[in-house]
């Protein structure tokens, strides 16, 4: 890494919700003062939709969080920053439904990381609270084997009755009315959300430089650490040509 300041990037899974965007970016900005450069998210395509109509355009809750708190330096996300899950066919998909879009999700996951983590003036926040539960192991299981000692994993936390309401996004800084299933007004500065940081083991330094290039997909980095586990106790992936 060099001396300048590193380029620091979120990056979030997510389902039909996109509100886990906002809340953990809530709590960075208001519990760790870090604030990302540029955000990238991995969804299908209906969650592209729902991301792009619910933060970018309509409410623009992405860029009313920023205004509410006096984000002044410049925040990058747009749809050019979500990473929409594609089949081996180059079709995209609207839900993981099968054990073979689980896989593809996987590898698209997979992917986004490593190339997140190629470049050593980044520093990457990765949060798995969005999306299948499937999508935030891969997520942190990508970031494990890819992750450098800069590179932080998180989950989410949402005080009770506000969690997965539709019309909530963040505590707001002033009072804002919302409404939850049962047509109960709620307060949305009355919310707490929390920001649970998860360690993990850093598996890079013992990958091959094969697959820190991207020549493997999810699934066969995984059986090759596996493999050098299984060959020496103290072998590495690197022993691996």
């Amino acid at each position: 890494m060099s001396d300048q300041e590193p380029r620091k990037v979120f990056l979030a899974v997510s389902g039909m919700s996109p509100q886990i965007i906002t809340e953990t970016l809530y709590a960075l900005i208001q519990e760790k003062h870090w604030i990302p450069d540029e955000v990238h998210l991995i969804t299908t395509e209906q969650g592209k939709q729902n991301a792009v109509l619910q933060l970018l355009e309509g409410e623009r809750h992405f860029q009313r969080l920023l205004k509410d708190y006096q984000v002044n330096q410049p925040v990058l996300f747009s749809e050019q920053n979500i990473a929409v899950i594609q089949d081996a066919n180059g079709q995209v998909l609207a839900d993981l439904r099968t054990p073979q879009d689980n896989e593809t999700a996987a590898d698209t996951i997979c992917t986004v990381i490593r190339e997140l983590t190629s470049d050593a003036d980044t520093e990457l926040h990765v949060s798995l609270a969005g999306g299948r539960k499937t999508m935030g192991f891969y997520a942190g299981y990508a970031l494990s084997l890819f992750g450098r000692p800069q590179d932080r994993l998180s989950h989410v936390l949402v005080s009770e009755g506000y969690e997965s309401l539709r019309d909530f996004f963040y505590p707001t800084p002033t009072t804002r009315v919302i409404y939850d299933r049962d047509g109960k007004s709620l307060d949305a500065s009355k919310a707490q959300v929390w920001l649970a940081e998860i360690p993990f083991v850093r598996l890079r330094g013992g990958l091959s430089q094969s697959l820190l290039n991207g020549q493997h997909g999810f699934s066969e980095t995984v059986a090759l650490a596996r493999k050098a586990t299984e060959k020496s106790p103290s072998a590495t992936v690197s022993d691996l040509r």
